[in-house]
C-alpha cells in the first residue's frame, strides 16, 4: 500500500475556493478506487500549505486511477474550477509506504 500526499501551496486569500476544491474530490476520489484519508486546510500559522492524502495499492494502480479521475464529470469539472479560481499556486506529490505499526500501550 502506498500512501499519496499531495503538499499544495495555495493563494491565502482563496481558501474558501480550495474548500470546495477538497470537497469535491471527498466524492470523486473514492469514486474513482483510491482510499482517501481526507483534505487539510491551513488553520494556524501557515496561510499557503494544505495537504490531500489517500491511499492506493500500488504505483500501476495509481495510474489507472488517474485516468479514471480525469474522466469521471466531477473530477473534470473539478480540474476545470482550479484552473479557473488559480487558487493553486504549486502542487507537490509523494508517495509513501508505512515501514511501522501504530504504537498501542506502552513500548516494551
Amino acid at each position: 500500500m502506498l500512501t499519496c500526499i499531495i503538499r499544495y501551496h495555495i493563494d491565502p486569500t482563496k481558501h474558501a475556493q480550495f474548500a470546495r476544491y477538497a470537497r469535491a474530490w471527498g466524492t470523486a476520489i473514492p469514486r474513482c478506487g483510491a482510499d482517501l484519508v481526507g483534505y487539510f486546510a491551513p488553520h494556524e500559522a501557515s496561510s499557503t500549505l494544505a495537504y490531500g492524502i489517500y491511499n492506493i495499492p500500488s504505483l500501476a494502480e495509481y495510474e489507472a486511477y488517474r485516468a479514471r479521475l480525469a474522466a469521471d464529470p466531477l473530477g473534470r469539472k473539478n480540474y476545470a474550477f482550479a484552473q479557473a479560481e488559480n487558487f493553486l499556486l504549486r502542487e507537490d506529490r509523494t508517495f509513501l509506504k508505512c515501514v511501522s505499526q501504530p504504537q498501542k500501550g506502552t513500548a516494551e
